[in-house]
């Protein structure tokens, strides 16, 4: 397990050097393909998108999926648990929405949230989330050894930049929803957070599932290094060769038009 994850290495913030909009459309190309190899292969694949309010999650995932076949993917917006979802164990509710065949589970907010909200917020006892990164770890594995492939980004802004966006939000008419209470409540719990954090990264960034630290105080580089790192995850973990044609389909294309394989 990792003992040297520092957020604070995450802080330069650079602007993306190179055409963005090039790079973006090249990117979601890629991403296109990987999918659709992803399809064919019947892999099953599960992302998860954790970080700080108004680091970039969302505006990461919509690029990201802007290529995808949507009958083969999900983004699950991971809130407060219900009362039947807190009638069980907290993983009960993340084990419903894990991906079959052919599909990707995108969780924007995921199982973190005991070790992270829940902890900070005092949600849970202190028995519950220490307990919760073994749960965790195991749950992970258990994943990866079934084929799953497995994906752990964490998106990190200053206080600063997240301030900005804050304020950014406020002022544009059409944004204003996705400010709310919490987001302040969080805010004045930054220390506290940092130390979940911490130990998150010491329990959790095992070998099997490491975690990918974005740095996203420019959104446009935090984007197009996520994205660069989700295709070549996915990129490795894909057979390099495509099957070929079906026989029986080769012969029903003969029969109807008179296809000539090439």
């Amino acid at each position: 397990m990792s003992k040297h994850i520092k957020l604070s290495d995450y802080e330069d913030g650079k602007d993306f050097e190179g055409d963005y909009s090039d790079t973006l459309k090249e990117l979601q190309e890629r991403l296109a393909h990987v999918h659709f190899e992803h399809i064919i292969h019947g892999n099953r694949t599960i992302l998860v998108f954790e970080g700080w309010d108004a680091a970039g999650k969302g505006g990461c995932i919509r690029r990201m999926t802007a290529e995808w076949d949507p009958r083969y993917f999900e983004v699950y917006p991971i809130g407060a648990p219900t009362r039947e979802e807190q009638d069980r164990h907290f993983l009960w509710r993340f084990w419903k929405r894990l991906p079959g065949s052919r599909e990707i589970a995108v969780f924007d907010r995921s199982w973190y949230g005991r070790v992270l909200v829940e902890r900070v917020e005092g949600f849970c006892s202190k028995a519950d989330w220490k307990r919760g990164y073994d749960e965790i770890n195991e749950f992970e594995a258990q994943q990866i050894d079934g084929g799953t492939n497995l994906i752990k980004l964490f998106f990190h802004v200053t206080q600063k930049q997240q301030d900005r966006r804050f304020a950014d939000r406020l002022n544009t008419p059409d944004k204003r929803w996705k400010i709310t209470r919490d987001d302040f409540r969080n805010r004045s719990k930054r220390a506290d957070y940092l130390d979940a954090m911490e130990d998150m990264f010491k329990q959790t960034d095992t070998r099997w599932a490491p975690w990918k630290v974005i740095d996203g105080n420019d959104k446009k580089a935090a984007r197009i290094a996520a994205m660069t790192y989700v295709a070549e995850t996915l990129e490795a973990a894909l057979p390099n060769d495509l099957p070929e044609a079906d026989p029986e389909l080769v012969k029903l294309a003969e029969e109807a038009f008179g296809y000539k394989p090439e």
